[in-house]
């Protein structure tokens, strides 16, 4: 069965004059759920560094709010071993509150499957904290397995948290 994307959620690679709004929504989602940095305090530091540019970054806009990047997918590279070039990793998956809801999340996940697939790349992986039971919900349903747990991983809000690793064959 194809599930066709939602033609409200248009997702394209980031720019660097996204960096701004970028930044403003890393910051803004931030939650224990999912970080394992503390919440960013000024002065920031740059969205954009010498290891992710705008190319490494998927957004996410929904029609009818103009040009207002509402989701990003970052996608890199596990490893910077050549014997482990065929996989791709999401390293950041954020999603406006106002947006939350509305499929932005999948769509930003299915794009940066298929950018790992026209980079060439075998497999995808990520980590998501044992916590997330959302996110990992949505992998799951998206075919990600979990591939191994390292217990107890983070000290996160007074809690130990497992490191969940995941992944699929693309």
């Amino acid at each position: 069965m194809t599930v066709m994307p939602d033609p409200q959620i248009h997702i394209r690679h980031a720019l660097y004059e996204d960096e701004e709004a970028l930044a403003r929504l890393d910051r803004t989602t931030w939650s224990p759920l999912h970080a394992v940095q503390p919440r960013p305090r000024p002065p920031y530091e740059p969205f954009f560094n010498d290891r992710f540019g705008p190319l490494d970054h998927l957004v996410a806009e929904l029609a009818g709010r103009g040009d207002a990047v509402v989701g990003y997918a970052r996608l890199g590279f596990p490893t910077s071993l050549e014997c482990n070039a065929h996989v791709r990793q999401i390293q950041g998956l954020a999603v406006a509150e106002e947006a939350r809801g509305a499929g932005v999340a999948r769509a930003l996940l299915r794009a940066a499957q298929d950018e790992a697939r026209r980079q060439g790349a075998r497999r995808i992986t990520l980590r998501v904290l044992g916590h997330n039971t959302p996110a990992r919900k949505l992998y799951e349903s998206e075919g990600f397995v979990v591939e191994g747990v390292l217990p107890e991983e983070f000290f996160i809000d007074g809690a130990y948290v497992d490191d969940v690793l995941m992944g699929r064959s693309l």
